[in-house]
């Protein structure tokens, strides 16, 4: 049986004594109450820091009255330099407290890249707790906690955007994304597009000052945004696929249609053939560009 157990608190349990621990210590999302006395504790405590930006958990450190001086770099653009050289120090004895630039380590960034080099050198992993933007919202939201789903980061591409979609599109669990604001009613048109018009939250600079949550469907969130241009780092959360649609469009009437008949049938209704193809695809699960390119 090849099972591996971590003892966080027994030193000698894996007889490791003479390593180092990485910790993995959350940060405020925005306010600096946000923090707990165990994570300033950790990392006054530790032998390094490292930290996605040097320069924004300078900040955190001078507030906290932590010396500077142990902080190094751990970001996107290092991590196959650095990881390596950091997991040897642990190694030699040095505790290392890993930070991001807000929130839990490991998530959605090069985090967990040097987590499972830790693992991959038996070094004790210890998740020090904290806030999460993601969840924050959820608890907020108003929708179903019972299930969830964290997607993250949606792709930057259009296609690949569209192609991970699709493939959520029949998830019956609420879905939980980040998206920065440049990017958000692109993204929203996405959603729009993929899933329908479900229900959904906007949360926006959560524990900061400007908190905001915008509740309602895809579409009014859209037009809420028209006249309130997206400012901050935003959390989605959306509604799960309802199950007696799922099981409605399982038993479609549409099922032994062609897509030229499919959208035919939308158009004999009257509709115009944008409108129709956006009907099709809906009914499909698809994407209108998929339709579109079907009907070439």
């Amino acid at each position: 049986m090849n099972v591996k157990i971590q003892k966080s608190f027994t030193d000698t349990e894996n007889g490791n004594a003479k390593m180092g621990k990485l910790y993995l210590v959350a940060t405020p999302i925005g306010n600096l109450e946000d923090m707990t006395f165990r994570a300033v504790r950790i990392l006054r405590e530790a032998d390094i820091i490292a930290a996605e930006d040097t320069r924004q958990t300078r900040k955190l450190l001078s507030h906290f009255e932590i010396t500077p001086g142990k902080l190094v770099s751990y970001h996107e653009h290092n991590r196959l330099s650095s990881g390596p050289e950091l997991i040897r120090l642990i190694m030699e004895g040095k505790n290392l407290a890993l930070v991001s630039d807000a929130g839990l380590p490991a998530v959605s960034d090069p985090g967990s890249d040097l987590v499972k080099q830790a693992l991959e050198a038996e070094i004790d992993v210890v998740p020090i707790p904290g806030a999460n933007a993601a969840l924050s919202a959820l608890i907020v939201s108003g929708l179903s906690t019972e299930q969830f789903k964290f997607i993250g980061f949606l792709p930057r591409d259009q296609q690949s955007r569209d192609r991970l979609l699709q493939s959520q599109q029949e998830e019956e669990s609420t879905l939980l994304m980040y998206e920065s604001p440049h990017r958000l009613t692109r993204t929203l048109e996405s959603l729009l597009d993929a899933w329908g018009n479900r229900q959904i939250v906007l949360a926006r600079e959560l524990t900061k000052r400007y908190e905001e949550m915008a509740r309602g469907t895809v579409q009014a969130c859209l037009e809420w945004l028209e006249a309130h241009p997206p400012v901050g780092e935003y959390c989605i959360v959306v509604e799960g696929a309802d199950p007696q649609q799922l099981q409605e469009k399982r038993n479609a009437w549409w099922k032994p249609l062609s897509i030229l008949e499919h959208v035919a049938h939308y158009e004999q209704e009257g509709l115009p053939r944008k409108e129709a193809m956006k009907r099709a695809a809906n009914d499909r699960g698809v994407s209108k560009r998929d339709i579109y390119q079907a009907l070439i």
